[in-house]
């Protein structure tokens, strides 16, 4: 009997006793992009993107021996795609470099003092000497086909409920291009991102739900954000989540851009890695092994020419081909089911579409499917050809010659990987929270020493002089928050950010209350940002210019907000000396004023009167006093008669 007999619930029931059941792991690798106004290995500006683009190169990729003579599996994956590559280029953000045409420069020193803070923060022992190496990418992403990385620190932690995260450790890379298509054997790329610095944290197999692997991704989120050195935005950080299950493997899940999709993603590979243990099982229990596993391939074009399936009748008529691999011993397990709505066919569909370029679907249809394809006797004619008995499953693709040729290969390897259980491979995230398969999943082969470049020794002085402007650590904050009364819900976000550090003056310093600080730096700036206003005008000077005139009493908490706006607007502010706090006699005035104002326009609902009286009081007296001083006095000059 399989040990593998759980069977799991809805995402929403799964406990944390259910997910000990299986040993689900995971831990992250986190790719954040640094605040920089260079690339990493050249001096092209860092941060333009732009969808124009002055020229296009075309390039093939073709692996290379790593040191010891061997070549990594996915680059030979890759080099089987046979793929033409194309790279726009705008000369604005691209030079010679990055098209592997000029040495490298040496490595920014802006990067690499932000990857030595962030790894300090970590704990993390860092490294006296940068090595800088080679790590191959032949997907394409990288025109020389090698992004150039470093390791900065090694042997870390973050504290996580009661017990520690590992990290792992912290590297310093270059960026890749961006995507824009990848259709049949082309695939073309955006150049704009590329060389870009950025820090990769990687954190052990530490995290025991997906919930935690989340949870943890916005700590370590949090962290490199309490720097203010780190980009924001779309793009700017994004996570591979690596999930295993108890007797499975490593899989990547790739590029997660947003935190919130953590959880459902990893619920879905452990759900997939389970089911395929249980898989193995079965075919076990058949008789189907590794080396007992048999598939033959056979030329089917001429016997499906006057087939009735359109997609395969299309692409024969216009002089394609079509292939049948024989899978011996697997009836009726191409519809085992992987994820939510996905069978185990899919698993074969995704190498086809992937390695063999097959992108339109669909790509293969097989004879355990339910749905209609060929009709029963195309079926059996085909059978009879290939010999293939009643246990046996069928899988027909077609396309060019070499394409099918590959994809045969391809459907065989997929299927005796399953007599094995799990293949290491990165997978795609998709929409619905499941995920596809991307590559084989990259081992050390891909590694190699830059000879281009020297090692770079980091000094105990350079080291000293980061650590004395870094930031604390975001749980000691948080912290000290807590005791001191800041709010529940801005405790965490004002930890990341990176006006903490004012934030502690105002309350150390100038003594003004934490939840009126806390509140004007967090929750004001997020009020203004709904507005569509910038609040990227709201610097540390200016913001100090404001809590200036709040400290000495010369405008109310309103009026914080009201010098916020003016400044996230473009607006000029007035000399300190100019402002002083509203009279009961100015107040009086500008009450009747603003209530004369109003007798123009027909508002008979009183509370509709007051809001808008209170508005106009308000933006007059510049919030030099506190509305709810006011209230009352607006709420009955409101209720006279006009």
């Amino acid at each position: 009997m399989s040990e593998y007999q759980f069977n799991f619930k809805p995402f929403a029931e799964m406990t944390d006793a259910d997910y000990a059941e299986v040993g689900f792991r995971s831990g992250l690798e986190i790719h954040q992009q640094l605040l920089t106004e260079k690339k990493l290995f050249c001096r092209c500006p860092a941060g333009r993107y732009s969808d124009k683009y002055d020229a296009e190169i075309l390039r093939h990729m073709r692996p290379t021996l790593s040191e010891l003579g061997e070549y990594d599996g996915t680059a030979l994956m890759e080099f089987k795609t046979k793929k033409e590559i194309i790279y726009r280029i705008n000369r604005e953000t691209v030079c010679t470099y990055e098209m592997d045409d000029t040495p490298p420069f040496m490595i920014d020193e802006h990067a690499l003092d932000i990857a030595l803070g962030v790894a300090m923060l970590y704990g993390l022992y860092l490294v006296d000497e940068l090595h800088i190496a080679r790590k191959q990418y032949l997907d394409g992403s990288i025109p020389t086909g090698f992004q150039r990385t470093t390791i900065v620190g090694v042997n870390g932690w973050i504290p996580y409920k009661d017990r520690r995260i590992t990290i792992i450790q912290l590297g310093l890379e270059e960026d890749a291009c961006r995507e824009v298509s990848d259709v049949g054997h082309r695939r073309t790329y955006l150049t704009d991102r590329l060389g870009m610095p950025l820090i990769e944290t990687v954190t052990g197999p530490d995290m025991r739900t997906p919930q935690e692997v989340a949870e943890v991704a916005q700590i370590c989120r949090r962290l490199v954000r309490s720097t203010g050195d780190v980009r924001t935005g779309i793009g700017a950080a994004r996570e591979d989540v690596n999930v295993s299950v108890r007797g499975g493997t490593r899989v990547e899940i790739k590029g997660v851009p947003r935190i919130p999709r953590i959880p459902l993603l990893t619920y879905h590979e452990a759900m997939r890695q389970w089911n395929l243990l249980r898989l193995r099982d079965e075919l076990h229990g058949r008789g189907v092994m590794p080396e007992t596993f048999k598939a033959e391939t056979e030329d089917v074009t001429r016997l499906l020419q006057k087939t009735s399936y359109q997609p395969i009748r299309d692409a024969l008529d216009s002089g394609l081909v079509a292939g049948c691999v024989v899978l011996h011993g697997f009836r009726d397990l191409l519809n085992w089911q992987t994820q939510p709505n996905t069978r185990f066919s899919r698993e074969i569909s995704d190498r086809v579409r992937v390695v063999a370029c097959l992108t339109k679907l669909p790509n293969i249809v097989h004879s355990d499917s339910s749905s209609e394809t060929l009709s029963s006797a195309e079926w059996l004619a085909v059978r009879k050809a290939v010999k293939a008995t009643e246990d046996d499953t069928l899988v027909l693709v077609w396309g060019g010659r070499e394409d099918v040729k590959t994809g045969t290969q391809e459907i065989a390897i997929r299927a005796r990987e399953a007599a094995t259980g799990i293949p290491s491979e990165t997978r795609q995230a998709l929409r619905d929270g499941t995920n596809g398969f991307e590559r084989i999943l990259p081992g050390p082969d891909r590694m190699y020493p830059d000879t281009d470049l020297p090692p770079k020794q980091v000094t105990e002085e350079r080291l000293e002089t980061i650590r004395r402007r870094l930031p604390a650590p975001i749980w000691t904050r948080e912290s000290w928050y807590r005791e001191i009364g800041v709010p529940a819900d801005i405790v965490e976000p004002l930890a990341a950010s990176r006006l903490a550090g004012l934030f502690e003056v105002l309350v150390k310093d100038w003594k003004i209350s934490p939840v009126a600080a806390s509140a004007a730096l967090v929750q004001f700036r997020k009020r203004l940002k709904k507005k569509g206003l910038d609040v990227r005008r709201l610097d540390e000077d200016s913001l100090r210019w404001i809590f200036a005139l709040f400290r000495d009493k010369k405008i109310s908490r309103d009026g914080v907000l009201a010098f916020m706006e003016t400044v996230s607007r473009g607006g000029p502010l007035p000399q300190a000396g100019e402002i002083r706090p509203a009279s009961e006699v100015e107040v009086y005035a500008q009450v009747q004023a603003s209530s004369a104002a109003l007798r123009s326009i027909k508002i008979h609902n009183p509370d509709k009167k007051a809001h808008a009286l209170m508005g106009l009081v308000m933006t007059a007296l510049r919030g030099r006093v506190e509305g709810a001083s006011i209230v009352e006095r607006v709420r009955v000059a409101a209720e006279e008669k006009c």
